[in-house]
């Protein structure tokens, strides 16, 4: 089996936002086909869908009902057949989620499983005995609550790690394991090239049910790792996976650094990459009024050069610093007011320089920030609403610090509409209403007006895209970060024999002076995200606000 996925750049297309072609407020699959020229334009290898199997949509298509179906919302198998198509006609390649941590409770396996104990499809998801009406342990959703809730017709609590409406399947069951890979067969023989996969790090459970342990109590990341992960990972990759020559990543959320090549080592027959969560923005219940300190630049280097280290040359990892979970990153790291143009594109030089498979989130590409929610009403988050639930109606804590701190945290930020053109609703939906409201600035934020600047934010990732695509070094060479202690620019040497390319990032708005002998005569400009290229002054470069330069040093 080849490695692409190594030199691939993927794009993550979050389907009820992306493009609606049938106007109803709604993306769809049809609006994804209709901006395959865009994608392709753009240089991208590998577009990951967020799901659009058939669903209830109680948390946006992570609670699916029929995995082999097209949610009617987003289309049908025929949309989905052209979409692939379109796909592979302009030789990129498609990646879809996999969801099977959990399905919805409106899942055909469910309905028959709650008829009866004796059920053939109860052994499909994960029941307690009801003791006194007391869920089987203390342990808490990620969406707020317990993880339990008790069914009234068999008196037994069934987990869900999320929503109640999506419980828990049990792979201790190998009925529901040949299922489950029957499922993963009948997408990639349709043709899909793999498989991105939804918290799979928490598919194993401990049977024993344990309290959290002493001082961990809400600690969700220990419900990772159980005792049977690799052994259900091996078993998938057996029965399925290296049938094809597929790519898989894996949603990591309580995998450490240290733990990484476990899943990713390339003797162990699991899975190509993982995407940790160390640099993602905390959302436990509390963070919504009390929201965590963003990550200061000597924080977020460490974090990347400890990834870097653990998988080493042993596995392969994952670059990104946007998704569906995630506010939008220029609102983390960028600056959204004088440098919003400068911030945008060193973020980009970071997204495709770093050591790994960049994944790009839709919208980022033309700087794509935070939305402004002027209430709870605006929001559409499951996430969002059960913590105002929980903290503002009943415990009385005060609405502006939620609302502060969720203009700052929540999902809804990347689920905005993404802005097209300066057009009603930004060109991407010709309905009155959309299902999530359309960023403000969609007027001078939007791709039709950087497709005719050459020195936009859209068509600087373009560039640099093609850049990554043609040297070696900013795929395959190693990384070293240069100034770890700096809390100012981030400066890395990425290296492939002699020949080194030096990356230099500026993280404030100011000047900041960088000096190194490695910017000698020998060095070489080679691309920048400011127009004019700046001097070297002896080996001292005098960089600008938000300055990115990639320079060429051979020997």
């Amino acid at each position: 089996m080849t490695e692409w996925w190594k030199s691939a750049v993927v794009y993550q297309v979050y389907p009820r936002s992306f493009m609606d072609a049938n106007g109803d407020g709604i993306g769809d699959l049809k609006g994804v086909t209709s901006k395959l020229d865009y994608l392709q334009n753009l240089g991208i290898d590998v577009v990951w869908l967020s799901p659009h199997f058939k669903s209830p949509n109680a948390d946006n298509g992570y609670d699916i009902s029929d995995y082999r179906a097209v949610m009617e919302t987003f289309g049908t198998m025929t949309g989905f057949e052209e979409m692939l198509a379109g796909i592979h006609a302009r030789n990129m390649r498609l990646i879809i989620d996999l969801v099977v941590n959990h399905s919805s409770d409106e899942h055909e396996w469910f309905q028959e499983a709650k008829k009866s104990k004796e059920n053939p499809y109860r052994d499909y998801y994960i029941w307690q005995p009801n003791n006194n009406n007391k869920p089987p342990n203390d342990w808490i959703g990620f969406f707020s609550g317990s993880a339990w809730e008790l069914d009234p017709v068999t008196d037994e609590y069934y987990l869900h790690y999320f929503l109640k409406k999506q419980p828990d399947l049990n792979w201790e069951n190998p009925e529901l394991r040949k299922e489950i890979y029957d499922l993963m067969r009948f997408w990639l023989d349709k043709g899909v090239d793999g498989f991105r996969m939804d918290v799979i790090s928490l598919i194993s459970k401990d049977t024993a049910f344990p309290n959290f342990p002493e001082n961990k109590f809400g600690d969700l990341a220990t419900y990772a790792n159980g005792p049977k992960i690799h052994d259900y990972l091996q078993e998938m990759n057996a029965e399925v996976l290296a049938k094809y020559d597929c790519m898989t990543v894996g949603e990591a959320f309580g995998i450490s650094a240290e733990q990484a090549n476990d899943y990713v080592g390339k003797d162990r027959n699991e899975l190509n990459m993982i995407y940790h969560f160390d640099h993602a923005v905390p959302r436990n219940e509390h963070n919504f009024v009390a929201p965590e300190p963003e990550f200061t630049l000597t924080e977020l280097k460490a974090i990347f050069n400890k990834w870097d280290a653990a998988i080493g040359n042993n596995g392969w990892n994952t670059v990104y610093f946007g998704n569906h979970d995630n506010p939008r990153v220029l609102s983390r790291f960028g600056n959204t007011d004088g440098f919003w143009k400068e911030s945008a594109k060193m973020i980009a030089t970071l997204l495709l320089t770093l050591r790994g498979t960049p994944y790009l989130y839709q919208g980022d590409e033309i700087g794509m920030s935070n939305s402004e929610f002027k209430s709870i009403e605006e929001f559409e988050d499951v996430q969002v609403r059960n913590a105002y639930q929980t903290l503002i109606i009943e415990q009385k804590k005060e609405e502006k610090d939620f609302l502060t701190a969720s203009n700052r945290i929540a999902r809804d930020h990347a689920r905005t509409p993404m802005q097209w053109s300066a057009k009603p609703n930004a060109g991407f939906s010709s309905a009155e209403n959309t299902w999530l409201k359309v960023n403000e600035n969609y007027k001078t934020v939007n791709a039709d007006s950087q497709e005719k600047d050459p020195n936009s934010v859209l068509n600087y990732y373009r560039n640099l895209i093609q850049l990554r695509k043609k040297t070696a070094a900013l795929i395959t060479g190693t990384y070293e970060d240069l100034l770890p202690e700096s809390e100012t620019v981030w400066v890395y040497k990425r290296s492939v024999s002699k020949l080194n390319y030096l990356i230099i990032n500026n993280f404030t708005a100011k000047s900041e002076e960088f000096s190194s002998e490695l910017l000698n005569d020998d060095a070489t400009f080679v691309f920048g995200n400011y127009e004019s290229e700046n001097p070297l002054l002896g080996t001292t470069l005098f960089l600008r606000p938000y300055e990115s330069v990639i320079y060429k040093i051979i020997g």
